[in-house]
């Protein structure tokens, strides 16, 4: 088909390449005159292509066509007429002269918001849906009848270059093609637009539309400050001199450090603080604005009536310098004009869109990111070229995150993490002035103190929590943003991965190459896997009966349950936080979490790699403690909605109860196990030997899912025994940094002395010890690997867990499968199970009879995160990873419609 295409811009120039590669003809394009030395996107494009280009000023005079104008218009003899960006009047002649007429592209659900300013209006009045129309144009103002549109929802913080630069843009190009291929095929509808729900709203081009009227909700101011982000921009009078305000966002934190600032007609005044300027509207809630202009010149809101900051200039490598001159030929074809050091991006004439186009030639040219706001606050090439130069150099120009840093040269690394409680976004003394002791387990020597939560620390965090839930950007944000930060997270603790790993050994004991794999690694595994699920939650479509005459549908929705509380344990610090968070966090929730009191400075690491990761204030918060009073305050708050607990079932019973008495919180368990493993003749006897080992002594056997008792055929016992003996004999014990340690110290001294009474307990009972049993020699809580044979079923470490490495041998007669089976099943727990035999009928009989949740069949400690976890019986209930995790952090609700 022959097309016309009227209007301007690199979003026409789009849609033109988009036609031609559909095989339609252009056959004139018709745009605006240069502006200086620079040429329209469109004109430069088409004529690269011998395309016959036409810029007028003006299509008419007094409402009359121009002939001059009309007379070359007509010498194209278009089909169709396509205007995708079009700022100019367009004569009736010229409209309805095509035998398909004319289609107009507006950034609007029409018939709301006609007019020029649509965009800005869809988000000044706070609409949860955007979007456009393609429109048969008419003798009207954007009232012509639709042939297509198309719906976005509108995140609470997107601008007009956000919500173009994600849907408008893109969609918008793929849907002007769609609807000329309509046309051509003939069925393009015409849809008359209703007159209910029309609006016309003034074109933003009046300086006095743009100035804030601060006698609104601060929902509204933002909603204002916005919809005018990044032009024209929202203006006030500050401190007697006009400013223009820019990056809006909904607050929810304090200003603890601040001064104030006088604005013309705003009743409290504004304060100036480390995040930018504060502003409350009338109904007391704030908002941020990060950036402002100044006699126009962009900058910091914080940095407001501040001196200049004496910054030294950075001296350009000659690597560098050849990126600037790429970037420096980047900023020509844009601006068509000669590049000198002190040439402002904007002031010469460029557009949000350009500032998207830069960003991705810095991508190309230096290999780094910048962001759109680095442009906005380095406007010219001297200054843009700094930040472009201290990004290649691995620094940042954004404000450093500060904290009281406890540091130490360890493991061959410098590393340094927070001994503060976390609480929005902030580390922060406890306001009883209590500490915690974090001893290294492998010198008994004191690392550091920990500050110690209390109730009324709690009671902080959970109203944060509850803040950036309900009135945070977490709470709205769209699902797979949620996942893009999750993602990010991942990263950054992918890059800290060998100082989280040396923390967690120097506070919990863990040999250091078993936390790299391990505590670390499967915790960033986790934390990748839940990220790939925030935007795949989804609800269902439910037949039900209908009330005739009438029809029914019921859908169900899956949404987050709120401020989510943990409780993890001190055997994988990381690992167990990773495992309820990540999941917590993908389905939605904020949370407040206590690590172990004994184990909690890789849960503060981590809170501070949240920092850095961009997870908004408050949706995180990270308090140590100690369980009868932080534990106990999280369980018993009316606020937090689920609490998710790993640790013994007798302080699960107690969790339960608190839960249940508070308000009903939903909660689940992951609790004591004493998980039997049963190894059959007919196996591979070496690899048995091999799982025996791993399935006790795993991580000093401080695992939840241990195998807490060996059942061993009798034909193989004293092979077994003797071979674990001498497998036991070569373990190398000592310090956990040590990459040929095999066996490292027990997580800390009260454990150690448990399970000393453990093995006591046994001996006395007539259990036979046959290796270890005693504490290591050394300075540390090393304990012998311990084994013990001819187990009765009768006995306490027969039935108790130890939670330490002690293997538990009980033989059974040849051929008896039935009657193991029974044994095993005979015990309150029921986490884990393992199978050893080649015998596959035998393999699948015994794993579907054991009554545990996880069962290992010839392997043993094989998790992965996608596969669910989790124990019945007094083993406690709920699921962590796999996509059943995410049931737990969610709730379901029915939405039935009738029409």
């Amino acid at each position: 088909m022959r097309v016309a295409i009227i209007g301007q811009s690199t979003f026409a120039g789009e849609v033109y390449k988009q036609l031609v590669k559909d095989g339609h003809k252009v056959v004139g394009v018709f745009t605006v005159p240069d502006q200086g030395n620079r040429e329209d996107p469109l004109a430069t494009i088409a004529s690269n292509d011998g395309v016959k280009v036409f810029k007028f000023k003006a299509w008419r005079k007094k409402g009359v066509a121009l002939p001059e104008v009309l007379e070359q218009y007509l010498s194209v003899d278009p089909e169709l007429n396509v205007m995708p960006f079009c700022t100019q009047f367009i004569p009736m002649e010229v409209i309805n002269h095509p035998k398909n007429k004319s289609i107009c592209y507006h950034p609007s659900i029409l018939p709301r918001h006609r007019g020029a300013s649509s965009i800005n209006w869809t988000l000044m009045c706070g609409d949860k849906k955007g979007g456009f129309s393609i429109f048969w144009a008419d003798d009207g103002l954007d009232t012509g009848p639709i042939l297509l549109q198309r719906q976005v929802d509108v995140d609470p913080n997107d601008t007009v270059d956000t919500l173009y630069n994600r849907f408008m843009y893109p969609e918008g190009i793929k849907a002007m093609a769609e609807a000329v291929t309509m046309v051509a095929n003939g069925n393009a509808p015409m849809i008359s637009q209703p007159a209910e729900g029309a609006t016309y709203d003034p074109m933003l081009n009046k300086k006095e539309l743009c100035q804030v009227n601060w006698n609104q909700p601060a929902e509204n101011l933002h909603n204002f400050i916005r919809g005018l982000d990044s032009s024209p921009g929202a203006w006030t009078i500050m401190d007697g001199k006009e400013v223009k305000l820019f990056g809006s966002k909904m607050y929810t934190g304090d200003a603890a450090e601040s001064i104030e600032a006088a604005i013309e007609g705003l009743s409290t005044p504004a304060l100036i603080h480390k995040d930018g300027l504060l502003i409350t509207g009338t109904d007391g809630k704030k908002i941020n604005i990060s950036r402002l202009s100044v006699d126009g010149k962009m900058m910091n809101a914080s940095k407001y009536g501040a001196a200049a900051e004496a910054t030294e200039t950075v001296e350009l490598t000659p690597e560098e310098e050849a990126v600037a001159d790429k970037l420096k030929a980047t900023w020509k074809a844009i601006l068509n004009i000669e590049i000198s050091e002190d040439t402002d991006f904007f002031k010469a004439g460029a557009g949000s869109m350009d500032v998207v186009r830069l960003v991705e030639e810095v991508k190309e040219h230096a290999g780094v990111s910048m962001e759109n706001e680095d442009v906005y606050m380095a406007t010219t090439f001297s200054e843009f070229m700094q930040v472009v130069a201290i990004r290649m150099r691995g620094g940042d120009t954004k404000p450093v995150f500060e904290y009281d840093a406890f540091k130490m040269h360890i493991n061959n690394m410098d590393i340094e993490f927070p001994h503060q409680l976390f609480i929005n976004g902030q580390f922060v003394n406890a306001t009883g002035g209590k500490v915690l002791k974090s001893i290294n387990p492998a010198t008994e020597e004191l690392i550091c103190d920990v500050q110690c939560a209390s109730k009324d620390d709690v009671n902080t965090a959970v109203a944060a929590a509850k803040k950036a839930f309900y009135e945070g950007p977490w709470g709205s944000m769209n699902a797979r943003d949620r996942g893009a930060l999750i993602y990010k997270l991942a990263d950054m603790m992918d890059q800290h991965k060998e100082e989280l790993a040396t923390i967690e050994s120097i506070d919990s004991g863990a040999v250091y190459t078993l936390a790299l794999k391990t505590h670390v690694g499967m915790s960033i595994d986790t934390w990748r896997y839940f990220a790939g699920w925030c935007d795949k939650i989804q609800g269902k479509t439910i037949p039900i009966n209908n009330a005739r005459p009438n029809h029914n549908l019921t859908i169900t929705k899956r949404e987050p349950i709120g401020v989510c509380g943990l409780v993890t344990p001190w055997n994988y610090p990381l690992m167990m936080l990773s495992w309820k968070m990540a999941a917590c966090l993908a389905a939605g929730n904020t949370v407040v979490i206590k690590p172990a009191q004994v184990s909690p400075l890789t849960a503060l690491k981590f809170a501070e790699l949240t920092v850095k990761a961009g997870i908004p204030p408050g949706v995180i918060n990270v308090l140590p403690g100690t369980g009868s009073q932080c534990g106990q305050a999280i369980a018993d708050h009316p606020d937090v909605r689920k609490l998710g607990f790993t640790g013994s079932t007798e302080i699960g019973q107690v969790i339960m109860k608190s839960c249940a008495l508070s308000n009903l919180k939903k909660v689940s368990l992951e609790l004591g196990g004493k998980s039997p493993f049963i190894i059959f003749a007919d196996c591979d006897l070496d690899k048995a030997v091999r799982m025996g080992m791993s399935s006790v002594f795993f991580n000093k056997g401080e695992n939840c899912i241990a195998a807490g008792r060996l059942f061993v055929e009798d034909s193989i016992h004293d092979e077994f025994v003797n071979r674990v003996v001498e497998e036991c004999k070569k373990m190398v014990i000592g310090d956990p940094l040590n990459r040929g340690t095999a066996h490292g110290p027990q997580n800390h001294k009260a454990h150690l002395d448990k399970l000393l009474e453990y093995i006591e307990i046994g001996q006395k009972e007539g259990a036979t010890l046959v290796y270890g049993g005693k504490r290591v020699d050394r300075p540390g809580f090393f304990l012998h690997p311990t084994v013990f044979t001819n187990v009765e079923d009768h006995m306490y470490i027969a039935k108790e867990e130890s939670f330490g490495p002690i293997m538990i041998i009980s033989k059974f007669g040849n051929g008896e499968v039935e009657e193991v089976v029974r044994r095993a099943n005979n015990t309150e727990f029921g986490l884990a199970s393992g199978v050893m035999t080649k015998d596959i009928n035998k393999a699948l009989l015994v794993s579907e009879k054991l009554d545990a949740g996880t069962c290992f069949v010839n392997t043993y400690n094989k998790t992965d995160v996608a596969a669910p976890f989790g124990g019945f019986k007094q083993s406690g209930f709920g699921k962590d990873l796999g996509e059943e995790a995410l049931s737990e952090y969610l709730k379901t609700k029915t939405i039935t419609f009738e029409y």
